[in-house]
């Protein structure tokens, strides 16, 4: 946060008779919702707000922190195609922002805001792709807890259709065995080439699912391995979705897990294309200049800083310096600036970003 700003907001952040401060997170998608009935959502979360207030602090100090939401809530844009809002209030302070987050409703009053709870307030969407193998056909799903869609590509998913790609001279071999490898390699190259066009649209935890023989076949030609979460060797000629469903139970259970390990490969394929920011000090400099796409922090990480020279560069804070308006905890200034511009945040498990300094951004970057 720059100091300027800083020192407005310090009364507020630090001095607790400013009391009370509002946080209202919820779904938003005028798109998809009549205008009349977020409204009325709004109201009902108004009104909720105003009784628990009441219910605890004096009236003057709740009607001009209400009279700020009112308005708040009446200025509200329709016009976005995000999906969900974050409303911060006090008496001193304002902010809204328009979010690519999926989120439950959530009310929060208290003596100072947390931008961490804006992450915390996440709707946990258990969203993954199947590919599943074997030797005759591939199918491709996009799963989740309750259900399996089978997704269309534009390759033909049976290897009959493979045939004709075989060169003359092996089409007239009598090995069989090698005719048949071949053509099974064709069949899941043309796979994988439609797995690539679906990664593109479906940015998910991928498994592959398949006999020994077809998961090494295919380990051979993807270029796609850096997506997969694992291999489930398992040997089946036809399947129900609700079969492969129960194979995956146990795949999926931790799902924690599951996401911070497919945060780990998009770390390690933005630092080959060199497009990752490490360490809260790059963080915040790519942060500032709005090039944030992902930020992925361990819990807990804090750290006060002080602005240098620039808007865009940081120093850790030293408390000898006796600076009053340091930056507090500049991991929550930087969640800011990056949910401000349209990234998305991800808090991971202590440890976990021991070697990137425990703090990286993955800046936006064109795919191949």
């Amino acid at each position: 946060m720059p100091q300027t700003l800083i020192a407005e907001f310090a009364p507020v952040l630090e001095a607790s008779h400013y009391l009370p401060c509002i946080s209202l997170i919820m779904p938003f998608e005028p798109k998809m919702n009549l205008q009349n009935e977020l409204a009325y959502k709004l109201k009902v979360a108004g009104d909720k707000i105003e009784r628990e207030l009441l219910a605890n602090y004096p009236a003057e100090k709740v009607l001009p922190v209400m009279k700020k939401l009112r308005q708040v809530i009446k200025d509200l844009s329709y016009n976005t195609h995000k999906i969900s809002i974050a409303i911060f209030v006090s008496p001193l302070i304002e902010k809204v922002y328009y979010l690519d987050l999926p989120v439950e409703e959530k009310i929060m009053i208290d003596d100072t805001f947390e931008i961490r709870d804006l992450i915390y307030s996440k709707k946990e969407i258990h969203k993954y792709l199947l590919v599943a193998l074997n030797h005759h056909w591939t199918r491709i799903y996009l799963g989740n807890s309750t259900k399996f869609i089978l997704l269309i590509s534009n390759v033909p998913n049976n290897t009959a259709a493979y045939s004709r790609d075989l060169p003359e001279k092996v089409a007239n071999f009598s090995d069989q065995k090698k005719e048949k490898e071949i053509r099974f390699n064709n069949f899941l190259r043309h796979t994988d080439n439609g797995l690539s066009l679906l990664l593109k649209s479906y940015k998910l935890p991928l498994f592959v699912m398949g006999n020994a023989n077809a998961i090494g076949h295919f380990k051979t030609i993807t270029h796609n391995s850096r997506h997969i979460i694992e291999y489930i060797p398992v040997s089946f000629k036809e399947s129900t979705e609700p079969d492969l469903m129960k194979i995956m139970e146990p795949y999926v259970a931790d799902w924690k897990k599951i996401i911070e390990t497919n945060l780990m490969k998009e770390i390690a394929e933005a630092m080959d294309k060199e497009k990752l920011a490490i360490g809260i000090k790059e963080v915040w400099k790519v942060a500032t200049q709005k090039r944030g796409k992902l930020l992925v922090v361990e819990m807990n990480y804090t750290y006060p800083a002080q602005q240098g020279s620039k808007e865009e560069i940081i120093f850790k804070h030293d408390e000898k310096m006796k600076n009053a308006f340091f930056i507090k905890e500049a991991v929550d200034d930087v969640i800011e600036k990056v949910l401000a511009s349209g990234g998305a945040v991800e808090f991971v498990h202590e440890g976990l970003l021991k070697e990137y300094h425990r703090i990286v951004l993955i800046e936006y970057y064109r795919e191949e």
